[in-house]
């Protein structure tokens, strides 16, 4: 019996490519805000028409990561201060819950969070500061799926692309909070294994009471 062909396997459309190119690029601020993007531009970066390119912003400006104009191009959107103060407040109200409603953590999680951990420092050692900002975020994220509330994972999901920009746009303006936040994270990790659910809850607070003072100007 003859065997069946091999199907090749599909290339992203042509629109999802440009979408992904700009996106991980104002994520990782190889486009910072107040950057103007023009669909020349992008077509060439990306080896595509300009319709899949237009395609690709309106998505985007429906998301908030980019602002378009007619005939110039599209603006990309800074991180204000209140943006900030409005993610770390949400994530303070999540997270705190969910680190409590974490213990007794399984093993599985507690497995898990020493491999983020430990592939933080890997990524920081590196310099990879987007991939840095990734680990902390799937760190927090992690805990959060753990304390067994759908929605909840699902609210704090849709935090993922500020927390990211954030992170990053953080990090390169403090440099210093590399090593801080790894640091933080291995105390939440051992007040987990304690099952020291206050504990644990006061280490987050302070973790993200930190990022909030840097959006105030009051780094220490």
């Amino acid at each position: 019996m003859p065997s069946a062909p091999v199907t090749p396997s599909r290339q992203p459309a042509a629109a999802d490519r440009v979408y992904v190119h700009i996106k991980q690029g104002v994520l990782d601020r190889r486009y910072k805000g107040g950057t103007l993007l023009t669909e020349g531009e992008l077509a060439q970066a990306v080896g595509v028409s300009r319709t899949p390119v237009r395609e690709a912003l309106l998505k985007l400006e429906v998301e908030g990561l980019i602002k378009l104009y007619p005939k110039k191009g599209a603006l990309v959107l800074a991180v204000s201060a209140q943006e900030i103060a409005d993610v770390v407040e949400t994530r303070l109200l999540v997270e705190e819950f969910a680190v409590r409603k974490a213990v007794p953590a399984p093993a599985a999680l507690l497995l898990r969070l020493q491999e983020l951990l430990d592939e933080q420092k890997q990524r920081a050692e590196a310099g990879d500061l987007s991939a840095v900002a990734a680990t902390d975020r799937c760190f927090h994220a992690e805990i959060v799926r753990h304390a067994g509330n759908e929605i909840l994972s699902k609210l704090y999901d849709q935090l993922r692309d500020r927390q990211l920009r954030m992170g990053v746009a953080m990090m390169q303006a403090q440099p210093d909070r590399v090593a801080k936040n790894i640091t933080e994270h291995a105390e939440i990790l051992g007040r987990l294994k304690q099952g020291d659910a206050e504990g644990a809850a006061e280490c987050v607070r302070l973790h993200l009471g930190r990022v909030r003072d840097l959006v105030r100007g009051e780094a220490r």
